[in-house]
């Protein structure tokens, strides 16, 4: 199942407002296939989706997704030239430059 880093859950905790969650998965597109999205929400499950067991925040992932991300790693990353989230998928084989998009 997906992952969070301390450092990413930290910085949804302290962004998220009360009732938002957060949903992640994977769609087609992007030059390598498929893109990572992490998107924030008001509206709950619809009841297939997959509720992360994680302190503090309600991360959701769909069925489809779960098995794609199985061994992947959400870190958040603020440097000098950039700030956000990074999706560490072991199980990629092949990335484009940003990061972004995976096959």
């Amino acid at each position: 199942m997906v992952k969070f880093t301390p450092k990413a859950i930290e910085y949804l905790v302290e962004s998220l407002k009360p009732g938002e969650i957060v949903r992640v998965g994977v769609e087609g597109g992007g030059c390598s296939g498929m893109n990572y999205k992490l998107v924030i929400e008001t509206e709950e499950t619809d009841g297939e989706d997959i509720k992360l067991d994680i302190t503090g925040v309600d991360i959701y992932i769909d069925p489809y997704s779960a098995d794609i991300l199985r061994e992947t790693t959400v870190h958040y990353e603020s440097t000098l030239m950039q700030k956000g989230f990074k999706f560490i998928n072991r199980l990629a084989n092949t990335t484009c430059g940003c990061g972004s998009s995976f096959r």
